[in-house]
């Protein structure tokens, strides 16, 4: 093979390994030294499977029938895969191997894919960052909590990784990097074997290279064959959010907003803006009582018994959930819910929201992992999220966009954002 794995699309790595010209075994061979060559900087993986040979060879045996067929993937270290601990990002959980997969990683493996290991996430996937460096600036944070996921996608060495979100883990990492990514909508996938932080916020999410593969991958996982899909209904008119409400944009985030109307009306989608700032604002605050209040109750056995051992904001998000009323939670989940009826009626006639995925690069340092107010509101509604990367600073920093829309919507949402990711990667480097 002259071209190295780690260059392929993942699409072009099915290719090869379903019509027999590569063999899984070997493209699983050559990730795993992509990883090994970028990992002394990346700090991206917690551990590496030491079964890949035989998963990959048990693909050979039949590659033709794998809608997925030799694709490495990195697994968050929230999420089970069996022979290797969880660990959480934390140092109070057991380091002992779990016995079985998480649903999502068993649905990948039944479509051929191969665990190459586990990926750095941040402490029980809240704001303690891990040791993952950005893959296009060392001295930058990869964004959190699914660090180690999306530096190791945006790094070239594996073509997909899982992640999760539950404000903005999946994201701002996404944005951060350089990264295609979706959120799952909340409620529609199996999340059994994820260690969680609150269960009407957690969602899978999906990491890969380019929109296109996001899009490869997610036909896969849910089902829908590309061959036999029915092209996505065209979207005439979309609504651009520039998250003014929740908190000013840096300048080079702001400049690549005011190319989007043009940028949508190039692929025929005519833009209007979103006029819903009151309601963002309330959804923002919401999410954070929701979730304070459900991780106090998801990680009572670890504040309980090793709270002095939990960093810092891990165990104020907890404390604060405690104290918070019953009341008072019950009130964001009514406002939730009639904030979600009024936006559905909105996105009836204008079924995508384009907005900013972070407030601008990934910060310098490594200390935080950056602010994630501007999924907040979304995560807080359940919905489905494509992050379309291809956008950059004079620095080299990436810039990603985030799409959002309802459920049942996501072909319209990854065809939008394939659309999307061409012409952002035809821009000038975007300068202020």
């Amino acid at each position: 093979m002259s071209t190295r794995a780690s260059e392929l699309s993942l699409r072009e790595q099915v290719g090869v390994v379903r019509t027999g010209s590569v063999p899984a075994e070997d493209l699983a061979t050559q990730v795993r030294r992509a990883i090994e060559l970028r990992e002394p900087e990346l700090d991206a993986w917690v551990c590496l499977s030491s079964t890949i040979a035989a998963e990959a060879r048990a693909v050979d045996r039949d590659p033709g029938s794998a809608p997925l067929a030799g694709v490495s993937v990195g697994v968050k270290d929230l999420i089970d895969v069996a022979g290797m601990p969880t660990r959480a990002g934390s140092a109070v959980t057991s380091p002992d191997a779990v016995g079985t997969d998480a649903a999502c990683v068993t649905r990948l493996r039944s479509l051929g894919a191969i665990v190459q290991g586990k990926t750095v996430t941040t402490e029980f996937g809240y704001f303690t960052p891990g040791p993952t460096r950005n893959p296009h600036a060392l001295d930058h944070t990869p964004g959190g909590s699914s660090s180690g996921s999306a530096a190791a996608v945006a790094a070239g060495t594996v073509p997909l990784a899982l992640g999760t979100q539950t404000a903005g883990s999946l994201t701002r990492p996404a944005s951060y990097c350089g990264a295609a990514g979706m959120v799952l909508a909340h409620g529609t996938t199996d999340m059994s074997g994820i260690t969680g932080l609150s269960e009407s916020l957690d969602s899978l999410g999906l990491l890969t290279r380019s929109v296109a593969d996001l899009r490869f991958v997610h036909n896969a996982f849910t089902g829908r064959e590309r061959s036999d899909a029915r092209a996505p209904e065209p979207v005439a008119r979309g609504l651009v959010w520039n998250a003014g409400a929740l908190h000013p944009l840096e300048p080079p985030m702001a400049a690549l907003l005011e190319h989007v109307p043009a940028l949508l009306e190039e692929i025929g989608v005519k833009a209007e803006p979103l006029d819903w700032d009151d309601h963002v604002q309330t959804l923002a605050e919401d999410h954070v009582t929701v979730m304070s209040y459900e991780a106090a109750r998801a990680r009572a056995h670890e504040f309980d018994e090793h709270a002095q051992a939990l960093s810092a904001p891990i165990r104020d998000l907890l404390e604060n959930g405690r104290r918070t009323p019953g009341a008072e939670y019950s009130a964001a989940l009514t406002r939730r819910d009639r904030s979600r009826e009024l936006l559905d009626e909105i996105l009836d006639s204008a079924p995508i929201i384009v907005g900013p995925a972070a407030l601008g690069p990934a910060p310098l340092g490594l200390s935080a992992t950056g602010s994630p107010i501007l999924s907040r509101p979304w995560q807080l509604l359940g919905l489905p999220v494509v992050v379309v990367p291809g956008a950059r600073t004079p620095a080299g920093l990436p810039l990603g966009l985030q799409i959002v829309g309802l459920p049942g919507h996501e072909d319209r949402l990854l065809d939008v954002g394939e659309k999307l990711e061409a012409l952002l990667r035809e821009l000038p480097v975007i300068a202020v």
